[in-house]
């Protein structure tokens, strides 16, 4: 009688590993939950908005049967309804633990030349419109983007500025994806360490930590305190970041028993930024749904008034009057689900689209009753740090 063929032990991988072997085309994401490298594609996801999570649960549920093992469905999805997803079925997954802080990483080197897209003086004229908007009609907030182009002499080395990004912040929620599009003269990979988590889902837990209000973060620790103050007693920034926690509650109150809404706010901070943050937990009512597993609930969220406005359906289109260049991918969300409905999904931001010689940044500002446009267009230039330290380009805005 033969004995049974000895069972294979799963490999255990290093966060660092799953680091050191991306490559573009590939996808990465980590966070302090974990980190995990994806490769490949068993099937791709092709589905309407708002229907994505059910179509999502079918191919996982198709990948399991053919034999897949602990299949995922990853990737990004853009700003506006009518955006490109790319949302895939690796074919070959790997996890591994949060990354851990280490040694800088050499920096790309070369020269760069940087356009704002559009000039700074086109984008605080489009806050004065808006503001005009809130002043005469039923917009109480937009949030308004703008882009930075920079070009180098060689082609990005995009392992490298995302290895400059984890070791920059080991806990932002850190991310390579392939949003190539058909036509595309050359890849694009779309880069960043979102401080933003939109939902993640562990079995029943459920658990959103939305951020609006926000301060320039300095070396100087007694200015940083003094900013930080400043943040917490501003009745502009807490009435914007009331906006944003009062949806995020209210759409996950449509799934969730036990809801936990912080009553104030509290401030987390980046290498770059200060944000008011509140962390909203609670119990989901149903499991079983596809609708509440986390790309369920990411769909249901998206776009919180973080990135977009209230009422949503007006700021978007005023969003899409009002700035020149297609957000694309930026604003929208990034992550993965697996085969049991848990998972984990931010808001893309703190963001950049890499092709070939160009990096394309992208950051974006809450403009309510009150703003400045001068200091909507200074707090876009510090949320363009996260991706110009990682570039080696500090100071450029």
């Amino acid at each position: 009688m033969s004995s049974p063929a000895p069972a294979r032990p799963r490999p255990v991988h290093q966060a660092a590993d799953l680091l050191a072997a991306y490559l573009p085309g590939s996808f990465y994401y980590s966070s302090a939950r974990g980190s995990l490298l994806a490769d490949g594609v068993y099937a791709p996801v092709h589905a309407a908005p708002g229907q994505r999570a059910r179509a999502a649960a079918e191919v996982l549920d198709a990948a399991l049967v053919a034999g897949v093992a602990d299949p995922v469905v990853a990737g990004a999805i853009g700003f506006r309804p009518d955006a490109p997803s790319s949302l895939v079925v690796p074919a070959l997954v790997r996890k591994a633990g949060p990354p851990k802080a280490s040694g800088p990483v050499a920096p790309l080197g070369g020269s760069w030349t940087v356009s704002p897209r559009p000039a700074p003086e086109v984008y605080t004229t489009a806050v004065a419109r808006a503001l005009d908007e809130i002043r005469d009609g039923d917009l109480r907030k937009i949030v308004l983007a703008r882009c930075l182009d920079v070009t180098g002499g060689d082609p990005v080395a995009v392992p490298r500025l995302l290895a400059r990004l984890v070791h920059a912040d080991p806990a932002a929620h850190a991310f390579a994806v392939d949003v190539s599009a058909p036509g595309d003269p050359a890849p694009r990979t779309l880069i960043g360490a979102s401080p933003e988590l939109l939902v993640s889902r562990r079995g029943r837990v459920v658990t959103a930590n939305p951020l609006a209000g926000s301060r320039p973060r300095v070396a100087d620790d007694a200015e940083n305190a003094r900013r930080i103050d400043d943040l917490l007693a501003s009745e502009k920034d807490r009435a914007e970041h009331a906006h944003v926690a009062a949806q995020v509650a209210e759409v996950l109150g449509r799934f969730c028993v036990d809801l936990d809404v912080p009553a104030e706010p509290e401030v987390i901070g980046t290498p770059t930024m200060w944000h008011l943050s509140t962390k909203i937990s609670g119990r989901l009512a149903d499991v079983t749904d596809a609708g509440a597993s986390a790309l369920g609930l990411a769909e249901a969220l998206h776009p919180t008034p973080a990135v977009c406005g209230v009422p949503t359906g007006l700021a978007r289109d005023t969003i899409a009057a009002l700035e020149p260049e297609d957000r694309g991918y930026y604003a929208g969300l990034v992550g993965w689900t697996d085969q049991d409905g848990d998972g984990e999904w931010v808001v893309t931001i703190r963001c950049a689209e890499v092709r070939d010689r160009t990096v394309r940044l992208f950051a974006g500002a809450g403009v309510v009753a009150g703003s400045d446009p001068a200091a909507e267009l200074a707090e876009t230039g510090a949320k363009f740090g996260t991706m110009l330290r990682a570039l080696g380009l500090e100071g450029v805005e």
